[in-house]
């Protein structure tokens, strides 16, 4: 009788942020954030299933094919400044030890994010992979999944056998990406192998452009598909995540094929349409007070939302969830009917659950990050609306997962709601409104702290989308940050200035 196939399974997920102003704790990672928290051993199975991330596609086709899985750990944090050197060797001890222990082993998957920096690594992922292959040796197939944003590095790709990115943002595909993995995972266990081939581009790409439903990525994205078959099972373009100041950040392109010369050509492919696209990678950009003047005149004869995004203070791209440029400008120009969220605030939120509903509250509220340009907003609110910020989020991004805000509340000031929270996540679900008795749909403007993942959800009712900048330490422009060690010559924008050290 022939014995299961065993595959140990694992995750550590942070993009990091250099630039942003708060680092990542082991807290961080037990909390989540927005994802399933850290879990450890058999729990990893429970804790992540029916979610969309890697991870649960992963386990879903493994349990399919009838594999034995060995769980080590699995966790994921909002997005920040970087890992805590004594988280990352805890968490990453945690896997490697696991994996150790297991005993033989047919392979292994991990659910990575590709983008992590900790204090004292540029290349988390990278590190992490290197340490593995050290423990299963050269034979056990390692396959990792990545997050579009991810800035793969030479070790990632040396290190694993396969590196399969998403091809969505928003992230819709996170556990389809899984599923993907856990079938190059069986080619490789009958007996294929595969060359690698792998491209770094020159230039970095904002995020609010690496949205794959408009051009220049749908296009993209669709070459890359008709590209992958029997030749080159495996392909994977990654935008990169333009704000982590390492020799490694910026765009990618990684071909798996039955040979080299297969391989290069379809890495090629893509990297040549992602340079000719260069100029495409680049949008409308409005001021706060310019972004709220053209919500309005656009509502005033619409039936849906004006959604702008807030994306120089996204949650998931580093921010803290807390600047107030946005809710300034709405408040200036009188805003009718509009929202606001989520604004990060445990001790505004503290007060307005002192108060109780139907009180009134002064506060300095919010912007306490030490932005430039940024401060708290000072005024009195009506409370009307509180939460203890537990419910699920079932939209497309999030798939279901159960969200913990924390003590919450909706505060009023002139006809502008704000949902004000205890614990940061991406504004990318509209449940993230209800939770506090906003209807989305009966907004004329909704401003979401998000950069692109909440078109998810919120591309079929809005009017139409905005993107502004007030500040915030996620720069729309990547031109923009105080870069000190990115490789010579990496452009800093689409046709922008080059990088000199």
């Amino acid at each position: 009788m022939m014995s299961a196939v065993r595959i140990a399974v694992g995750g550590f997920l942070h993009e990091t942020n250099t630039f942003a102003p708060s680092k990542a704790g082991y807290g961080d990672f037990e909390e989540g954030g927005g994802w399933p928290p850290l879990s450890v051993g058999r729990a990893v199975v429970e804790a992540t299933r029916d979610v969309n991330i890697g991870i649960c596609g992963f386990i879903a086709e493994a349990e399919a094919r009838g594999w034995e899985l060995v769980p080590t750990l699995w966790c994921a944090a909002s997005p920040s400044a970087h890992v805590r050197e004594e988280t990352y060797e805890r968490i990453a001890g945690t896997i490697v030890g696991g994996i150790a222990a297991a005993g033989p082993l047919d392979g292994v998957y991990l659910d990575l994010h590709g983008a992590m920096v900790a204090e004292h690594l540029d290349d988390g992922e990278g590190e992490l992979i290197a340490r593995v292959r050290r423990v299963i040796g050269p034979a056990v197939p390692l396959v990792v999944s990545l997050d579009l944003h991810a800035n793969v590095t030479p070790a990632m790709v040396e290190g694993a056998d396969a590196l399969v990115a998403f091809r969505t943002y928003p992230h819709v595909d996170m556990a389809e990406t899984g599923r993907r993995a856990a079938r190059h995972l069986a080619r490789l266990l009958a007996g294929g192998r595969f060359a690698k081939a792998f491209r770094q581009l020159p230039f970095l790409i904002p995020i609010s452009w690496q949205y794959t439903g408009m051009e220049p990525c749908r296009g993209i994205y669709a070459r890359l598909a008709a590209l992958e078959g029997e030749a080159v099972p495996t392909l994977s373009f990654a935008p990169g995540f333009p704000a982590a100041d390492i020799p490694d950040c910026g765009p990618s392109v990684v071909a798996y094929g039955r040979s080299r010369a297969e391989a290069e050509a379809a890495a090629d492919a893509i990297a040549r349409l992602v340079m000719a696209s260069e100029a495409a990678f680049d949008g409308e950009i409005l001021s706060p007070d310019e972004g709220v003047r053209r919500a309005m005149a656009i509502a005033a004869g619409a039936r849906k939302p004006v959604v702008i995004a807030d994306t120089q203070d996204n949650p998931g791209a580093g921010g803290d969830s807390d600047t107030t440029g946005m809710l300034r400008a709405l408040v200036a120009h009188r805003a009718p009917r509009a929202a606001l969220g989520v604004i990060v605030d445990p001790a505004a939120a503290a007060a307005a659950h002192a108060a109780g509903e139907g009180a009134t509250v002064t506060l300095a509220l919010g912007g306490r990050s030490g932005v430039a340009g940024d401060a708290p907003f000072e005024a009195t609110f009506a409370v009307e609306a509180l939460s203890d910020g537990i419910f699920t989020a079932p939209g497309p991004y999030y798939g279901g997962s159960r969200m913990n805000l924390g003590p919450s509340a909706c505060l009023r000031i002139g006809d502008v709601r704000v949902v004000v929270g205890s614990r940061k996540a991406q504004l990318a679900d509209q449940a993230m409104f209800r939770h506090v008795g906003i209807e989305p749909t009966e907004q004329a403007i909704l401003v979401n702290k998000s950069s692109v993942h909440f078109r998810a959800d919120f591309e079929p009712i809005a009017e139409a989308i905005l993107v502004c900048a007030a500040p915030g330490p996620m720069p729309a422009d990547p031109a923009a940050l105080p870069w000190t060690r990115l490789r010579r010559g990496l452009r800093l924008k689409p046709n922008g200035p080059a990088f000199a050290p």
